[in-house]
């Protein structure tokens, strides 16, 4: 899961996947801002079949990588 993820994330917001790990933060780290995320949940919202109300509130919780990865577990997914 964390290489698609990774994969989604570079492509999204133009860095390297070799940046992107676990701890890495989406506003400190990657330069990405609230409209950044908001895309970035459709588009994980797409991949992974979820219901975009659910991501878009936990969006705003969302700091790091693995925050989306537990996301993603929590909700039953674990490709």
């Amino acid at each position: 899961m964390l290489d698609k993820i990774k994969e989604i994330i570079s492509e999204q917001l133009s860095v390297e996947e070799d940046e992107i790990e676990l701890e890495t933060s989406f506003k400190e780290d990657l330069g990405a801002d609230s409209l950044d995320l908001y895309e970035l949940g459709n588009i994980l919202a797409d991949e992974y079949d979820i219901d975009i109300d659910d991501l878009e509130e936990e969006l705003l919780s969302i700091e790091t990588v693995g925050d989306v990865v537990k996301f993603l577990k929590a909700h039953g997914i674990d490709e």
